[in-house]
């Protein structure tokens, strides 16, 4: 693991996926890559695995999901050193990252049993004979596709609730993060020795497109959104239901009453954190044009101290895939091309694998800059009239992920007529750190959602039943009834019921 490669890219070796820092080249790990036939071997290990999973009960398998988190907890260090050596993340975000993990995998697993179990409904006012109990079963085993940008976080929010729910789940990591996904395996593995209820299988995009197709009940897919198209498309050939967390433009909106120095923190925060390989990132800034000089001057002047690098002093680490760092070149000129004008950064920003962070204002909302995602410490500060104005320019795109919005009275009003998943109010990304809050996309930031309750319940098909409790009081379902008697009631029924209704 000492062997020096090109930077941030992945190798095949030998059989072998070979994973490098994106800063140093250095060697992160190795791994055997798991051939198509494989991957359906995993699949049906997990589904001898799922059986005793999904029988053991809430209690049993929270007790190994806790034995996983505090196995993690307690080797924390070492998990934070082996992020910042293949991602090259600082080690306080290393830290942020996990612990924010760590928080949902307790939360699922404590809460699984409350939110899952057998719920009893009323019959209807015509089979009131009838009482029915509506279950949530585990679909069986689930293939997650991860990201590299949050390689301990992101899994987790999907893999945590599918265990907790009572599935087996095949892993398919990011191919520049392999080492980290192996890390947690080997974690889980220890926690619950009996089966293989979490298996990992390293490769390309073939050996995503193989899990795709070998046989899982769902897919939970975290990418780009192009990427997550061409899962869809393989997914549709055996129509297997797919969870799409894809790719983002948050916007935040910055009222006339906002507390700007709030507000130029957290659209720094928002915009520059992890080097902008946030896919909740803010990535545009729509502020209110009577206070934006002021705005502009405070963000400003909190930027410039910061600096990328892979030493212990940067503020932020290195771009991951070094094809993005041309993506990020492109959106900095063009944006200035088209009028916009940079006032921390710019052009001389992108030295690779380090983008400096950069600040463009007064973008024109057609550039590239503003419309596609970046994935970069790039902000985009663009005036408005006014916060309607700042909302529908925010709404103006496909992408529909996160946001954010900074105003002390309307706060909530605008958050809500926001086109997004979810909106922090007077904060940014704050909503990814609460387990009990529903993570996910509209448009072409995808559907389906994971954490809290309802990241529960994406990996459990509904059952519902019904009992029969006592005999017919109307005789409806039987062909040993008077159709005309039968009939002459129903419609007196309905008319006393619902014929009032206007």
């Amino acid at each position: 693991m000492t062997a020096t490669r090109t930077p941030g890219l992945p190798a095949i070796e030998d059989g072998h996926l070979i994973s490098t820092n994106p800063a140093t080249g250095e060697e992160a790990g190795r791994f055997p890559l798991t051939a198509p036939a494989d991957v359906a071997a995993a699949v049906e290990r997990a589904r001898g695995a799922v059986a005793w999973w999904s029988r053991l009960g809430f209690a049993e398998r929270r007790k190994r999901l806790d034995r996983f988190r505090g196995s993690v907890a307690r080797r924390m260090p070492e998990l934070v050193d082996l992020m910042r050596l293949e991602c090259g993340k600082p080690r306080v975000d290393a830290v942020v990252e996990i612990s924010a993990a760590l928080d949902h995998v307790a939360w699922s697993a404590r809460h699984a049993s409350r939110v899952l179990r057998p719920r009893r409904r009323r019959g209807s006012l015509l089979q009131a004979e009838y009482s029915a109990v509506v279950g949530y079963l585990p679909l069986g085993v689930i293939g997650v596709v991860g990201p590299w940008n949050y390689p301990v976080y992101t899994p987790l929010g999907s893999i945590a609730y599918a265990l907790a729910a009572g599935n087996a789940v095949v892993f398919k990591p990011s191919e520049y993060s392999p080492a980290i996904a192996q890390w947690l395996v080997d974690r889980m593995t220890e926690a619950v020795p009996e089966r293989p209820v979490l298996q990992v299988v390293h490769g390309l995009g073939d050996v995503g497109a193989a899990l795709c197709r070998a046989g899982v009940d769902k897919v939970a897919f975290t990418g780009s959104t192009a990427t997550a198209k061409k899962v869809m498309a393989a997914c549709a050939e055996t129509l297997t239901p797919v969870l799409i967390e894809a790719g983002g433009k948050d916007a935040m909106i910055v009222d006339a009453d906002a507390d700007l120095d709030a507000a130029a923190d957290a659209a720094l925060w928002g915009g520059m954190y992890n080097a902008g390989q946030t896919c909740v990132g803010i990535e545009r800034v729509y502020v209110t044009e009577s206070v934006a000089d002021s705005f502009v001057e405070r963000l400003t002047a909190r930027a410039k101290p910061l600096r990328a690098g892979f030493d212990d002093e940067a503020t932020i680490g290195p771009v991951t895939m070094p094809s993005q760092v041309d993506v990020i070149r492109r959106h900095i000129a063009e944006g200035l091309a088209a009028g916009g004008k940079a006032v921390v950064g710019g052009a001389d920003a992108v030295e690779a694998p380090f983008v400096q962070p950069t600040i463009l204002v007064d973008v024109p909302e057609e550039s590239a800059a503003v419309r596609e995602e970046t994935f970069g410490p790039v902000l985009i500060v663009n005036r408005v009239k006014d916060a309607d104005e700042g909302i529908a320019r925010a709404n103006a795109l496909t992408y529909g992920l996160g946001g954010s919005v900074f105003s002390r009275r309307r706060g909530r009003e605008l958050a809500l007529r926001m086109r997004s998943g979810m909106t922090a109010v007077n904060s940014v990304l704050s909503f990814a750190g609460v387990p009990s809050v529903p993570f996910g996309g509209v448009g072409d930031s995808g559907f389906g959602r994971v954490h809290g309750e309802d990241g529960l319940r994406e990996f459990t098909r509904v059952k519902s039943i019904t009992s029969r409790r006592m005999p017919s009081l109307l005789p409806v379902a039987t062909f040993d009834r008077d159709p005309g008697k039968t009939a002459g009631r129903l419609i007196k029924i309905m008319q006393a019921v619902h014929g009032r209704a206007k």
